[in-house]
This record gives structure tokens, sequence and C-alpha cells, in this order.
């Protein structure tokens, strides 16, 4: 093995070791690309890129099966190939279609519970000497190394929503005790860091009362606080610890969910509608799972579209 100078890598902080590593493998493994990536369901994203070669970069997404990393998490393949094309299983992957690859390097990330996390790989445009295979510690000890510090930054996420919901206690809707529209802005926006910085899904809620003037005309401003109340503990209730519940305004409630991927958002839709139709609470309900090229923010306005569709098929079907 060649003899390289040890990198330097910030073991506090997942982003920034992860930037170091791909610079310092950039600068002495002639590779053109070095990527950090993440899998989720059948997406492979892109999340840092050391590039001078190709059309890639941070938040692109490709299919998962399509790529040489499938392969080589599964041991089918090396985690290096100097002459890519000389594997089978490489030569053949659908990537080759939209990507000129002839040499990789690939080496898994992984959870805390020994799951893919993601991959940390190079490709190039030209083969490259077999003396690359002599790397292979060097890569692998990188590889334990990231993984090491993303697991811990990980088993972290829940303290720091602890302290975020801490700092934003104050912030809190009168009636209801829920999160206020300021606490939520602020909460989705911490939340928006950690989905852009891992690659993490996240969903939205949002819930509408469909009879609050209703009530309120007939019998009462009392009567409607009521009901109000009775949402936000439905809401608290039947959603985990760690989702964040708001009422944004009037009848108007939220849910962010972190990590959580659609078919289980899927899931929660289903529970939330069955407890509400128990409580006789008459409520229009919509949801969007945060897409890997849109922000939390559009995902909000994806579920507001969904509550407003649902509304008014239920006009509709009186």
């Amino acid at each position: 093995m060649l003899n390289l100078p040890p990198p330097h890598v910030d073991f506090q902080n997942f982003e920034v070791a992860a930037k170091q590593v791909l610079q310092y493998l950039h600068e002495h493994l002639s590779f053109g690309l070095w990527m950090i990536t993440r899998v989720e369901g059948d997406d492979w994203i892109v999340l840092q890129t050391q590039n001078d070669k190709y059309d890639i970069q941070g938040g692109d997404v490709f299919r998962w099966a399509d790529s040489f990393c499938y392969q080589m998490v599964q041991g089918k393949t090396p985690k290096i190939a100097p002459a890519a094309h000389d594997i089978l299983l490489y030569a053949s992957a659908p990537i080759n279609q939209n990507l000129l690859i002839k040499s990789y390097i690939g080496q898994a990330l992984l959870n805390e519970d020994g799951s893919v996390f993601g991959t940390m790989c190079a490709i190039d445009t030209e083969e490259q000497s077999e003396d690359i295979v002599k790397h292979a510690p060097l890569i692998e000890l990188l590889g334990h190394l990231l993984s090491t510090i993303l697991q811990s930054e990980l088993r972290g996420n829940q303290e720091r929503r602890l302290k975020e919901r801490f700092e934003v206690e104050a912030l809190t809707d009168g009636l209801t005790g829920l999160f206020n529209r300021r606490a939520w802005d602020r909460l989705l926006s911490a939340e928006e860091g950690r989905c852009q910085r891992y690659g993490l899904p996240a969903t939205i809620f949002s819930i509408d009362l469909n009879n609050l003037k209703t009530i309120n005309d007939a019998f009462g401003h009392d009567r409607g606080d009521a009901l109000i109340q009775k949402t936000a503990k439905l809401l608290i209730e039947t959603t985990r610890t760690n989702d964040v519940v708001s009422r944004l305004g009037g009848d108007e409630f939220a849910i962010l969910c972190p990590e959580m991927s659609l078919a289980d958002a899927h899931i929660l839709y289903e529970r939330l509608m069955n407890v509400f139709n128990d409580a006789a609470i008459q409520a229009a309900f919509g949801f969007s799972t945060r897409h890997l090229n849109r922000d939390l923010q559009h995902t909000l306005i994806q579920a507001d579209q969904q509550m407003y569709a649902h509304k008014r098929s239920m006009k509709q079907s009186f």
C-alpha cells in the first residue's frame, strides 16, 4: 500500500467529517467523482460530492437498484474495481446508460443496527491501475470511521429535537397547549436541516375541522373551544412522542412526523381517520411525505392541498 498522509477528520460532525474524507480521497486517489450517499427505499440520494468529471451534485437522486453500490453492499461484487466492465454485474448495471463508469470504489456506511445507511463511493471515466486495490484497508477504515460518527450523530437527533422543543416551550397555543405557528416554523426549519444533511424522510399532516363555525354559531364558543381541545388531545394521543403537533390557527392543525416514510404515513392516516370517526369529529385530513428535491415548506403546501381536496369531497358527499 502506498504511504499516504493521514486525513484530518472532525469526529464531532458527520457532515464536516464526510467533506474532509472526500477531499482527502479526491486529492490522493485519482477518481473523478467521490460521493457520500444515502439509501431510502428505492432511492439512492447523493448527499455530498468531490467532483471534477461528472454532472452530479448533492441532492441528485438515482434508482438504488441501478447502481454499482447496490451490488457491492450485497457482497456480490468487489469493493474496488479498477476495470469495472470486467465485472459482469457492474457491466450490466442500468446506471451505465446514464454515466460513463470505467472504474469504481465503494464502501457501505452503516446504521447502528447494521443496516445500510448509504455508501462512500467513487467512479471515474478511465480505468485505474491494479495498484488501487492496495488502498482497500484505507477505504474500509475511513468508511468505518464515518459510520461511527454517523451513528453517534443519528443517536443524538432525538436529543437535539427535545432541546429544540425546550427552546420553543413558551411558544404554545393558550387553548390547547400545542405548539403555535411561530414554534412550528422554527421546528420545521430545524427538521429541514436534518433532512438535507442525512437524506432523511419526513411527513406532514394537515388537519382542518369541518364544522367549528357552525358549532360556535349554534352552541357558543365554549362548545367550539371544547371541540378544539378534544381534537388536540386526540392528535397527541394518536401520534408518536417525537412528532410535532401544532395548532396553526382557528380550526387548523398540523403534524410534523420526522423520519416517517410514505408507507408509515398511510398507516398513521388510517389511524387518525378511525380515531376521529369514533369520536364523531368531522375533520378533513391531508398528508405529504417530503420529496427528495423539495423542502418541508413545499411538503406543507402539498399536505394542505390534499386536505382541501378531502374537504371538498366531504361536502360533495352530503
